[in-house]
């Protein structure tokens, strides 16, 4: 019945991968995650090893080189700034200027033909000084020269250890020393992916210990103030509502701060947590409870003599059962979600073993990666905290669309 519902079953397969990828990984990829491999922001792809491409046996192949040079060195910036100059200093018309624009190898050749660094340039210091740095950096990048790798002797001289023309290549897989960074590296030199893996299945630890402990809490405060009613009704109804009252955020940034730094640890951060985020489920079961004391089969429960304990576990708890499972998956992603605000904040887990969704966040935030244009830093964290709550409360609402009648098609 469960899998009748479109809603839910996408849900579950989106968390289902999101749970499975981060234990399946660690199978096949032995490094440490918060190990320091890379250097500071590295982007995506491949590195081979220098020393490695230069000793290796080169094939040469026809390729249009320096084309291939200008598209990917040559940045919208550098285009920007080769068509300032030929606008507004060079005789050239403003058609013959805009039609090579459409071509970085032409605009790049008719810029380097005309380029003057007589001509004074308006503007600052620092915008005259980015014409001839890229002027001598595009005329570098241009050279066809052959290289020479020469080695340094111990007397002083040095000896051609080999001969390179542009034409020279290597095979990637001839390089005995090379990794694969499919996220590149963040501010200390940690490869993202096996970082992001790990992350997840921490943030997902925390979200199950802390949905489990708001949802017990929650579950039985509420069956208790449901059924008893009257003065233990009150008192339970009194600290829910104080709970509510007061945003549950801002008690769990208190008791963060108040913990410190060297007691927030992950089993402590998912505690906390817990411990903040069962009022609403309270309430809502309190709700349920009361609709349920005073059915015929409860009354004929009491009759029987059945115990409190039994009653409750027989006869209100299973008609409850399907809020409870809803609640339970909103109390996984909540628990997530504040783990990644907590941390945002520098009040997450503090530990140099594991690292989980907010602190990537935390990192990538406190070094500037938005700034440095590392995408790589936090993009991927950001998405993966939306796919598991995403799936999560996909999964929520198919299930409500299941055990609720009135929003059955």
């Amino acid at each position: 019945m469960l899998f009748h519902s479109g809603k839910f079953v996408t849900g579950f397969v989106i968390f289902a991968v999101m749970l499975f990828i981060p234990v399946i990984v660690p199978l096949f990829n032995r490094t440490p995650p918060l190990k320091m491999t890379g250097g500071l922001f590295y982007a995506p792809g491949t590195y081979v090893s220098v020393s490695d491409a230069v000793h290796s046996d080169s094939k040469v192949i026809t390729l249009d080189t320096l084309a291939n040079r200008l598209a990917a060195k040559v940045s919208a910036k550098d285009v920007a700034l080769m068509d300032e100059w030929l606008t507004d200093y060079s005789p050239l018309e403003k058609s013959e200027i805009a039609k090579a624009a459409k071509d970085k190898g032409a605009l790049t050749s008719m810029w380097l033909s005309a380029y003057d660094p007589e001509i004074q340039v308006k503007g600052t210091s620092a915008h005259r000084k980015e014409f001839t740095r890229l002027f001598s950096s595009i005329s570098a990048m241009l050279s066809e020269a052959d290289y020479q790798v020469v080695a340094a002797n111990s007397d002083g001289t040095y000896t051609v250890v080999k001969d390179l023309t542009t034409k020279d290549f290597v095979r990637v897989q001839d390089m005995p020393n090379h990794i694969t960074y499919l996220l590149g590296t963040d501010n200390f030199g940690r490869d993202i992916f096996i970082e992001l893996m790990s992350a997840i299945k921490t943030s997902l630890k925390i979200g199950f210990v802390a949905g489990t402990i708001a949802m017990l809490i929650g579950l039985t405060l509420g069956l208790l103030s449901g059924y008893l009613g009257g003065w233990a009704d009150n008192i339970i109804t009194f600290f829910t509502n104080m709970f509510i009252v007061i945003p549950s955020f801002i008690i769990l940034v208190l008791i963060s701060v108040s913990v410190g730094s060297a007691g927030r640890n992950i089993t402590t951060v998912a505690f906390v947590i817990g411990l903040t985020s069962w009022p609403w489920t309270a309430r809502a079961v309190r709700a349920q409870t009361l609709s349920l004391k005073n059915r015929d089969h409860v009354n004929l429960s009491k009759l029987s003599g059945h115990s409190l304990g039994t009653i409750i576990f027989s006869d209100i708890l299973p008609y409850v059962a399907s809020y409870v499972v809803m609640a339970y998956i909103l109390q996984i992603s909540s628990g997530i979600l504040s783990e990644a605000q907590l941390s945002m904040l520098g009040l997450g887990p503090s530990s140099t073993e594991v690292t989980t969704l907010g602190v990537m966040m935390n990192w990538a935030i406190r070094f500037q990666a938005p700034l440095s244009d590392a995408w790589w830093a936090f993009v991927p964290v950001i998405l993966s905290i939306t796919l598991v709550s995403f799936s999560l409360n996909l999964m929520n609402t198919g299930l409500d669309q299941i055990f609720n009648p009135q929003l059955r098609d």
